[in-house]
């Protein structure tokens, strides 16, 4: 399985932050032998956003595009936006345990606007912009992701375990 990672935000995309989420992001899924292909850094702009979606989407065939930041309600929060402008269908139920097992940490877990959808053949999944938080929402979906990716894929097997 092939990543992308997509940081989102103005600091970093200036060079005035490191980014700490997405080599976070990358470490986690190293250790679930996905290999991170592209990481990418872009300012809290809605184009930007899509562009880097779409070309990791339809240019590289990335499996998995994990977005870091951009996921709240601050005006410059853009990316469930962009997102939702690029994918053709969406999968709610992986924003809904991202929010359910990340409000057992915190209760700002619940203004998060994270989506999950695919474009494509591609999973895309938005992560908060902190380390801690991307990487506990990642982890609240992670064992889902390697068969979620077999579905959008085409796999036709039976969901459920047979005994």
């Amino acid at each position: 399985m092939r990543a992308g990672i997509i940081t989102v935000s103005d600091r970093s995309s200036q060079g005035l932050r490191p980014d700490a989420s997405g080599p976070a992001l990358a470490k986690m899924l190293a250790a679930e032998s996905i290999e991170v292909c592209h990481t990418i850094i872009v300012p809290d702009e809605k184009q930007d956003i899509k562009k880097a979606i779409i070309n990791l989407a339809d240019k590289e065939n990335i499996d998995l595009i994990l977005t870091t930041g951009g996921t709240g309600v601050s005006p410059r929060d853009v990316t469930p936006d962009a997102t939702m402008e690029v994918i053709e269908k969406q999968i709610p139920g992986m924003a809904e345990v991202m929010r359910r097992e990340s409000s057992r940490i915190t209760p700002h877990a619940m203004i998060s606007r994270a989506i999950a959808g695919i474009r494509g053949s591609s999973l895309i999944i938005n992560l908060p912009g902190s380390p801690k938080g991307a990487t506990e929402n990642l982890a609240a979906i992670m064992p889902a992701l390697k068969h979620t990716i077999e579905k959008i894929k085409g796999d036709t097997s039976e969901c459920a375990a047979t005994s």
